[in-house]
């Protein structure tokens, strides 16, 4: 196919049809930089207040209360035989409970004898295969921070940190 040939056109319209296009190509991407700039600039503040840039995040971790730990004394125990065994077996458990805070610690202080009390009556029915592997170490420390909440309760203990766990 053969190309038209062009119409001449008056001087200033050639120039005005010349720049029609050019212009809003000008524009779309004049107007895409500036929606660039905002979202940028928005997305800058907004993860900037996110952050904590304003200083308020700072003085909220230097008021964090520090932790506090306490030891319950070392415990040694037989534990239950298992079938067929005749050999006695015994575990010593040296824990530490965490508290929250200072203040915590005040109520909880008082009530070591009847956590120690908790501690004596679950772990004497418990076998040296109970004690085997993290897993049961890991299910010894659940059911001993239940028991502690149980026995200080309206105070709360956060978990229950083995020192020394010896089975014999």
């Amino acid at each position: 196919m053969a190309k038209k040939p062009k119409k001449a056109a008056p001087e200033g319209e050639e120039g005005a049809e010349g720049e029609a296009p050019k212009s809003g190509k000008k524009k779309l991407i004049v107007i895409g930089a500036v929606v660039l700039a905002l979202a940028g600039g928005g997305g800058f503040f907004f993860l900037k207040k996110k952050a904590g840039g304003d200083g308020h995040g700072e003085a909220v971790a230097e008021v964090k209360k520090p932790v506090v730990f306490l030891d319950v004394r070392e415990m040694m125990i037989n534990l239950a035989s298992e079938p067929g065994q005749d050999k006695t077996r015994f575990a010593k458990i040296k824990v530490a409970i965490e508290l929250k805070d200072a203040k915590v610690e005040g109520e909880v202080k008082p009530l070591m004898p009847r956590i120690e009390d908790a501690f004596q009556v679950y772990l004497r029915e418990l076998r040296a295969s109970d004690l085997s592997g993290s897993a049961g170490i890991y299910r010894l420390r659940e059911e001993l921070l239940r028991r502690v909440n149980v026995a200080i309760h309206p105070a709360r203990a956060e978990a229950v940190l083995f020192k020394d766990v010896v089975v014999q």
